[in-house]
């Protein structure tokens, strides 16, 4: 079992109606190039939000607590919540 951090950014459209419509995640390499890269991009989406997270990657568990690094705009649960 080989835990690692991992930095992802999640970008979201607009969906159907008035819901939200996730992007394919983006893995980037630190957190500090996470955070960059969500804030060029939340000019030009709905939302965005990068997150850090432990995970076994070979297993596919990831802990359910992640640490948010950026967020700005509409967001879905749990990202919605203030915190």
């Amino acid at each position: 079992m080989a835990i690692e951090t991992v930095h992802i950014v999640q970008a979201y459209v607009q969906g159907r109606g008035k819901g939200l419509k996730a992007e394919q995640q983006v893995g980037c390499k630190t957190a500090e190039d996470a955070r960059r890269k969500a804030e060029r991009l939340a000019p030009l989406r709905l939302g965005v939000v990068a997150f850090s997270v432990s995970a076994d990657t070979e297993m596919g568990d990831y802990d359910e607590n992640p640490t948010i690094l950026f967020k700005a705009g509409q967001l879905p649960p749990p990202w919605n919540e203030e915190g």
